[in-house]
């Protein structure tokens, strides 16, 4: 499967983003898809994850009722609506793929291009 993120930018303190992956190639409603971000600096983390059907997703700590995974299997696209962002939330975002429901980035055997987003204060 091929992945492609869009939807950075840069935005206020407080602001909103919706980031996008659409998928291509192999069933893309088979995979669990995960969403990551790497800051400057820092190890690549862990920030959602949304099982093959959407019924089911988890979300890291700093980021819980801020952000929100969802997907639209007919669409072959998985979301990432950001609200209420923070400075700390400034990263590249990736996009994966994996065939087990997991929080681990080894695990995910795809990843997009990433996309920048910049929280200012």
């Amino acid at each position: 499967v091929q992945l492609q993120a869009s939807g950075g930018g840069s935005v206020q303190a407080g602001g909103s983003l919706r980031l996008s992956c659409a998928a291509s190639g192999r069933a893309f409603r088979t995979y669990v898809m995960g969403w990551f971000r790497q800051a400057p600096g820092k190890e690549r983390e862990f920030v959602a994850v949304i099982n093959w059907s959407g019924d089911s997703t988890y979300y890291t700590h700093s980021v819980k009722g801020r952000l929100t995974i969802s997907r639209d299997n007919a669409k072959n696209t998985v979301y990432l609506q950001m609200n209420s962002l923070k400075p700390e939330d400034t990263a590249v975002y990736y996009c994966a793929a994996a065939l087990t429901y997991t929080t681990f980035p080894s695990a995910y055997g795809y990843w997009g291009q990433g996309t920048q987003v910049t929280v200012s204060s």
